[in-house]
């Protein structure tokens, strides 16, 4: 399959199921440091948010915590997190096939997440073969989604333009950062019940179906000349 699009996938809850742990993670942390969190909350407000950037939310609804405090907290739901995910963390339900099929198009992740958490999470689903050395963290640039920089960077870095991307992410912050940008946007929404898709952007609700939503756009597309077409 050819097409004329360097896809610029998210991570966490886009190629990885690391959402539902991450939200139990959280939740057990910040209550023993004294924030009050429930596993939903951040599945209902702040899915692919930041983690300081929900810690400082919270300490405005609850209180401050000492800064040792604070730092310590997040040292802790690291580590735990990435023990939770060697052993627990599976791949996004037809992922692998999907990126098998979209196996000619340049392609990257660029998430919220350190990149250490990254690699962790495509090492231990297997997913890191697609990717390789391909991945752009919100950590690394000091910029995070909704911001569109972290998409913009990872583009040039790639060699296209943002006309000739295309993003994939579950989380409306990356949804948002991605329509921001000027790219295309596939929101994967596997939660349509409960959300709605961002007007500008795709939706799907399964990965299966990126192939044909991609296949669709290519007819929308007269040409295709990317500045150094890296892979």
């Amino acid at each position: 399959m050819s097409q004329p699009f360097c896809l610029l996938f998210d991570c966490d809850g886009t190629l990885v199921d690391s959402e539902p742990l991450l939200a139990e993670v959280m939740a057990d942390t910040l209550n023993r440091v004294g924030l009050p969190f429930a596993a939903r909350q951040y599945m209902e407000e702040f899915r692919g948010v930041r983690f300081m950037t929900i810690v400082a939310e919270l300490e405005r609804r609850h209180g401050a915590l000492d800064a040792t405090v604070r730092s310590a907290a997040e040292a802790e739901m690291r580590k735990t997190m990435a023990l939770r995910m060697a052993r627990e963390l599976q791949p996004i339900p037809r992922v692998r096939e999907t990126l098998d099929a979209l196996s000619e198009l340049p392609r990257c992740v660029a998430s919220n997440g350190p990149e250490h958490k990254i690699r962790n999470a495509l090492d231990s689903t297997g997913l890191r073969r697609y990717f390789d050395e391909r991945l752009y963290s919100g950590y690394t640039l000091q910029c995070w989604k909704p911001d569109p920089g972290l998409f913009l960077h990872a583009a040039r870095s790639m060699g296209f333009t943002p006309e000739q991307c295309v993003v994939i992410d579950d989380a409306a912050v990356g949804v948002a950062a991605g329509l921001a940008a000027g790219m295309r946007v596939v929101h994967i929404n596997r939660f349509p019940a409960e959300e709605q898709t961002p007007d500008g952007a795709i939706s799907m609700t399964d990965m299966g179906q990126l192939p044909g939503i991609l296949a669709r756009l290519a007819e929308t597309v007269s040409h295709y000349m990317p500045v150094a077409a890296a892979r």
